[in-house]
């Protein structure tokens, strides 16, 4: 009986129609499919085609879980946690308060704006990934940089939901091992994705009904990050990586002539 009425509870609190979910559902699948071949971030890919599918303030907090989920199974796997959580311990406390600042824009400033501003993010995040310049930086600028690289990230993290610029060239820039690197940008991702669901449930907009279809995604994720996988070990991950990247430009220019 309690069950029965738990799950009358939460089917009355999803609020998203049969085609949103199905979009919804897509969205995840094919990012998480990206991030298994490609191993592009799962919320830069899901966001733009969220966008469409709910609009910007209801797709954010959709991701929050998978991000969260995907980045502590890669944080338990790469080691570094103590060293690169003392290392960039400035960046990431300085990404809390860039969150804040972007959060409260996204909650008073014309939903457009917003969706520009992830138009060019995409389209910055895709010219940089296609032509990735031989950056280096020496330990007196990391540490100048750092706050900066933080608090610009939180900003931009709080306006749009998309966790990698300029963090990731940033850290690209640093004389990091693999291992080093992974765990770097994922203390960012999941400490802004722990801030992001704070601040969107203070603004009303992290609810029940998002928590739900967030967790119930979960499978598509797990399938989608499967099956990319699977087929990284078949096809060449530089050509899909670059057909991907054309799509984020052509849907971050698409997204600028939505919100312009």
């Amino acid at each position: 009986m309690l069950n029965d009425f738990s799950s009358y509870l939460f089917v009355r609190e999803i609020t998203y129609s049969s085609s949103e979910l199905a979009a919804i559902a897509g969205a995840f699948f094919f990012a998480a499919f990206v991030k298994g071949v490609t191993g592009l971030g799962f919320s830069t890919t899901c966001l733009p085609f969220l966008v469409y599918a709910v609009g910007l303030k209801r797709g954010i907090p959709l991701v929050l879980l998978p991000s969260i989920t995907s980045n502590i199974l890669v944080m338990v796997d790469a080691g570094y946690f103590r060293e690169m959580v003392a290392r960039f311990r400035w960046m990431l406390l300085l990404t809390i308060p860039g969150i804040v600042l972007g959060l409260w824009w996204l909650n008073v400033a014309p939903t457009q704006e917003a969706v520009v501003v992830l138009g060019f993010v995409l389209i910055s995040y895709a010219l940089f990934a296609t032509f990735t310049p031989d950056l280096s930086m020496g330990r007196g600028l990391e540490r100048l940089l750092g706050p900066v690289s933080g608090f610009i990230t939180g900003v931009v993290n709080g306006i749009t939901g998309s966790q990698i610029m300029p963090v990731l060239p940033y850290l690209l820039s640093l004389n990091l091992n693999s291992s080093q690197f992974v765990q770097a940008i994922n203390c960012s991702f999941t400490l802004s994705s722990f801030v992001m669901a704070t601040g969107l449930y203070y603004y009303g907009l992290l609810d029940l009904s998002a928590l739900g279809v967030s967790a119930l995604g979960l499978a598509f994720v797990y399938l989608g990050t499967k099956l990319g996988s699977r087929v990284r070990q078949h096809l060449s991950p530089s050509a899909f990586r670059t057909a991907v990247l054309v799509l984020l430009f052509a849907l971050g220019v698409s997204l600028l002539a939505k919100g312009v």
